[in-house]
């Protein structure tokens, strides 16, 4: 059992097997050279999108200035007036030779702090050279764009922002006097109607006319047919002929939509309350509706549809590119005096979970910026009891085994992230694939893929000095091939469990958090997804919330505690908890305050409890509470803190 070097890049043109070669840069660029892009369809990018942090006192427009249009593309929309003076964050795509003016000496070397891989942007989006349909030429310039914009209706006063899937817009829940409160909604990826938004690019644009007027088409004898509205706005695939690859995922010819339920909550006709009164102890009663007569159900909505392929990505890094280019296309949709609160109720299980991600910064900055005009909330996550997280503290020469399931079955690839700490260069990672020897221990800086004998790679650790995804110590990602493929070019890993051992050859103890990256299949997809998982003789999975697990003493390296959403553990962003209405108040599936694990060792700046809390379950027995479905009238249950977070964005947008 050896290791192979890693190879050097078709598109970066980086030899990544040179020493320090991996140092500063965003491991998943490295292993998706290292696969040749397999995880995005096997194939390399024309432009490859990333996300931007730039030095400080460094603007966008300089970064244009520095930069050639023939290999670096900033959307308008982070030059124009919707982009708060002093913004350094942006997305981008780029072609090879941006790779090398990052490089000392290069045009950009003193400009951009960091970057991270922002992929996937597939075919509509990887030619901003105004080659394509309806793409905007690379340095349109803010100006450019505003003076297309001037004869757009900016909105004011509050506006409530869903950054999600499908939104139901013709909804009667979504609607004020028969017309669309839906005043924008961009949806992200290639298919749908409408014009692409000049701003960023790509993706397809609807306005509330739009909308209104394929309601009016569509309505007979009084009612409206609201499939025939979907079908006319692209957002139906009844009576079409899909492609291969098409999912489920965004149509609404099914009784459920994420989207949809989510923007009930925030932004519907009624809020959630318990009816609980004076009844005896221990006796549960059932939620009631009430008719809201808040700002909150009277609002402008504003919704963005994430790519498919974003949400599908187990890495989780398209959605820094996509999330914030969707909070910027809100921004670019509100005048100067608009209050926008935006909810996001998607996330990724892997990250530093200290606030330094680039895209919890990028957030953060923002809300900063604009001096309380945006609010986000996000949901905190329902991973607590996937034993996706793992801690340990490990002293001088003290080793220890962590066991990471793969499950037999996945079509998707595995990612572990082992974040350690600051100043801590003695951690030794040995990784030992099901049923095979151990393959030699790979030390602080060093980064190696095994293929098992053949041409392809079934897995890499790619352990860097520094990363581009964190501020604090660094991550040493474990990236595994699918377990099974239908397609004979697609190499497979084995399954089974992959033995993790680390040894601290080091002075210093070191603290170290493992998290397995989201793995798991989004509501009304088919992708073949399989959610892996660490196991422990010691962690009790009988799911008794008060079991010894959460205890500090517990020798599980397994915690529940720890699992969170990796895109909300910023500083200025709301993260939200699922509580449930009636019995013991915190579900099983959320993150808690306080944190029963709060005795135990943890790395400088890591969140481990939400801000908020909102209702997600019923109680024990019955998970979940109803919200709209894709059709008026109808009503649909769906469990997690996605529930949760849309109704502390109510409250947020009421008190704003």
């Amino acid at each position: 059992m050896s290791w192979t070097k890693l190879p050097k890049g078709e598109f970066t043109g980086i030899d990544w097997a040179k020493p320090n070669a991996t140092a500063g840069f965003d491991p998943y660029l490295v292993w998706a050279e290292a696969d040749n892009f397999s995880g995005y369809g096997n194939k390399r990018p024309k432009w490859l999108p990333i996300a931007i942090e730039l030095k400080p006192g460094t603007t966008v427009q300089q970064l244009l200035d520095a930069a050639s249009g023939k290999w670096l593309h900033v959307p308008p929309v982070y030059t124009s007036r919707a982009a708060p003076a002093g913004l350094k964050f942006c997305t981008a795509r780029v072609r090879p030779d941006f790779f090398k003016h990052i490089q000392p000496g290069g045009r950009l070397h003193a400009l951009v702090l960091r970057f991270e891989l922002g992929l996937p942007a597939a075919e509509y989006a990887d030619d901003p050279t105004g080659h394509g349909k309806g793409i905007t030429p690379p340095h349109s310039s803010g100006a450019d764009y505003q003076a297309k914009a001037q004869a757009e209706t900016l909105l004011s006063g509050k506006v409530l922002a869903l950054i999600d899937d499908s939104l139901a817009l013709a909804h009667a829940n979504f609607l004020h006097d028969g017309k669309a409160r839906t005043a924008y909604f961009w949806r992200q990826d290639a298919r749908g109607a409408g014009p692409t938004p000049h701003a960023l690019g790509y993706g397809h644009e609807l306005t509330a006319s739009d909308i209104n007027a394929a309601m009016q088409a569509n309505t007979y004898g009084g009612l409206v047919d609201e499939s025939a509205v979907y079908v006319a706005l692209g957002l139906s695939t009844l009576g079409k002929k899909m492609p291969k690859r098409e999912h489920f995922f965004h149509a609404l010819d099914t009784s459920v939509s994420h989207g949809s339920h989510v923007m009930d909550l925030a932004a519907g006709p009624r809020t959630l309350l318990a009816q609980v009164g004076d009844l005896p102890p221990g006796f549960d009663a059932p939620p009631s509706w009430a008719r809201a007569d808040d700002d909150a159900s009277r609002a402008a909505l504003i919704a963005v549809q994430l790519d498919y392929d974003t949400v599908r990505d187990t890495s989780g890094g398209s959605m820094n590119v996509h999330v914030l280019d969707g909070l910027m296309y809100v921004l670019s949709r509100c005048d100067d005096d608009a209050k926008v609160t935006a909810n996001i109720s998607f996330g990724t299980l892997a990250g530093p979970h200290d606030g330094t991600a680039l895209l919890e910064a990028a957030m953060d900055a923002l809300i900063d910026l604009l001096k309380g005009r945006l609010q986000i909330a996000l949901a905190a996550g329902n991973s607590y009891q996937l034993r996706t997280h793992a801690n340990t503290t490990l002293s001088k020469n003290e080793r220890v085994a962590l066991h990471w399931r793969a499950l037999p079955d996945d079509s998707t690839q595995s990612f572990v992230e082992l974040w350690v700490e600051e100043d801590r260069d003695g951690l030794e990672i040995t990784i030992t694939p099901p049923g095979r020897a151990a393959l030699p221990p790979l030390k602080f800086g060093e980064s190696k893929m095994w293929t098992g004998g053949g041409k392809r790679p079934l897995c890499a650790l790619i352990y860097p000095m520094t990363v581009a995804t964190g501020r604090r110590g660094t991550c040493a990602l474990l990236a595994v091939a699918p377990t099974f493929s239908f397609d004979e070019k697609t190499a497979t890993a084995p399954s089974g469990v992959w033995q993790i051992t680390l040894t601290n050859t080091g002075k210093k103890a070191i603290t170290v958090d493992a998290y397995v990256e989201r793995d798991d299949v989004v509501i009304g997809t088919r992708g073949g997804a399989r959610q892996s998982h660490f196991e422990d003789a010691w962690y009790d999975t009988s799911g008794n919330p008060d079991s010894f697990v959460d205890h500090p003493d517990n020798p599980s390296l397994i915690r529940r505690s720890g699992s969170f959403n990796s895109i909300a553990t910023g500083r200025k962003t709301v993260s939200v908890g699922g509580t449930r209405i009636t019995g013991p108040r915190w579900a099983h599936y959320s993150p808690q305050t306080p944190d029963p694990d709060a005795g135990r060792t943890q790395r400088p700046g890591v969140t481990r409890s939400p801000d908020a809390q909102a209702f997600s379950d019923e109680n024990p027995a019955t998970l979940g509470v109803n919200a709209a479905g894709t059709r008026s009238g109808a009503a649909v249950r769906l469990m997690g803190t996605s529930d949760a977070s849309p109704q502390q964005a109510r409250r947020i947008l009421n008190g704003m």
